[in-house]
């Protein structure tokens, strides 16, 4: 596990550098739309709004792209999608789980398979990799908001979980199900997070080498840029060595 917090931030930095700022607030707002439909379109009485309102707040969405998104749910009969999961290995048996929204599953499915299939993957049956993963809710701070005695002390009476703090910042773990209410406290004491999503952590992680790790990587950035992917997460393990050349290709 010693390269893997590393990795995820090397990996956050030059994502932030190369996606495209309007295929993000796409997803983003995508998420916002279907929380709306799937309840009240006031987010302090819906849960799952509210917590796709933060998470666009915390990516800089602007305010009038969240407005318009909510109002689409309503009446909209375009903003119909279905949320479905796929699951599968990747190069070096890594496992693989991707969430996406779409009005048309067979083209995501199609394409999902193909990404799978080209990079050395195989799409499976559902639930043959969730099992190696827990569903939980995190929200992250950069350092400039404090040590990590104050964010834990704010974590604690916020109701989380888990904290770990390291020079880049700070990953605050909860319940899935409590990940609104506690981002909600947190910002309230700590300000506003780089970011509040529900995410899939791998119970244990698999080692990969430099040219599988290469081809991993080819694939979930090909299953990242597909606009029905809202999300991607693998159990791999890869060294820093490795990493930093990967950031840098």
């Amino acid at each position: 596990m010693a390269g893997h917090s590393k990795f995820k931030n090397i990996m956050h930095r030059k994502g932030a550098q190369d996606a495209k700022r309007s295929k993000l607030f796409s997803k983003l707002s995508r998420e916002v739309t279907v929380a709306a439909k799937m309840g009240t379109p006031d987010p302090a009485m819906n849960p799952r709004l509210r917590l796709a309102v933060q998470a666009a707040k915390a990516q800089s969405v602007p305010k009038d792209v969240i407005e318009r998104a909510i109002k689409k749910a309503q009446g909209d009969e375009d903003a119909n999608y279905d949320e479905v999961r796929y699951e599968g290995y990747g190069p070096g048996g890594v496992a693989v789980l991707v969430e996406a929204l779409t009005d048309n599953r067979n083209r995501t499915a199609g394409v999902v398979r193909a990404a799978f299939s080209k990079h050395g993957g195989a799409l499976g049956e559902s639930g043959s990799v969730a099992f190696m993963f827990d569903r939980v809710g995190e929200i992250e701070y950069g350092p400039t908001v404090g040590d990590a005695e104050k964010v834990m002390e704010a974590a604690i009476e916020a109701g989380a979980e888990d904290v770990e703090s390291d020079d880049e910042g700070h990953v605050i773990t909860c319940a899935f199900e409590d990940l609104a209410e506690v981002s909600t406290a947190l910002t309230e004491q700590l300000g506003e997070p780089v970011n509040v999503s529900i995410v899939w952590r791998p119970q244990n992680t698999t080692p990969v080498d430099e040219e599988k790790a290469a081809t991993l990587m080819k694939l979930i950035d090909v299953l990242e840029d597909d606009d029905d992917v809202q999300k991607v997460f693998a159990n791999y393990e890869i060294s820093d060595e490795v990493m930093e050349k990967l950031a840098a290709a």
